[in-house]
């Protein structure tokens, strides 16, 4: 799969279910993951002028990411995301 543009796509990390002091938390309780690996990543943006301007990602970064941004989907039953470039935070 290929993301189109500016666009980049993460496989998003799991949350953890347990607290630190061993609790197990509820699925109504988990908070949507803000933290994810780049696995695939557009050309870049296009600008007005005709000219592309390359993404700062990479394949392999992992990255924090806007916790409402993108649209999330599947892959062999793996959550994945698929976000604009500028909704990344942070690479970690």
């Amino acid at each position: 799969m290929k993301p189109l543009g500016d666009r980049v796509i993460i496989r998003v990390l799991e949350v953890e279910t347990k607290t630190e002091s061993g609790i197990f938390l509820a699925s109504s309780t988990k908070e949507r993951p803000s933290e994810g690996t780049v696995i695939a990543v557009g050309p870049g943006k296009l600008c007005d002028n005709g000219e592309r301007v390359a993404p700062e990602v990479r394949v392999g970064d992992t990255v924090m990411f806007s916790k409402y941004a993108g649209t999330e989907f599947k892959i062999d039953g793996i959550d994945h995301l698929i976000i604009s470039e500028k909704d990344i935070l942070a690479v970690l």
